[in-house]
């Protein structure tokens, strides 16, 4: 199976956290921490992003 790698934009709009959100909770541990694609751009593998998201419908149902 091949890998999507999602940009930013894309992340945000699936999680619909902002930028500034995105990152204070990557240094926080909370948010998966993308990949390097190049020199100044960088991804999120979308299964990681699924991942994530699925965790916090957990974290719900469990409340």
């Amino acid at each position: 199976m091949k890998e999507i790698i999602l940009r930013r934009p894309e992340v945000q709009s699936r999680t619909g956290l902002g930028r500034s959100t995105i990152y204070a909770m990557m240094t926080a541990g909370t948010f998966p921490k993308p990949i390097k694609l190049g020199a100044k751009a960088v991804g999120w593998p979308e299964s990681e992003i699924a991942a994530w998201l699925e965790g916090r419908k957990a974290e719900r149902d469990a409340a």
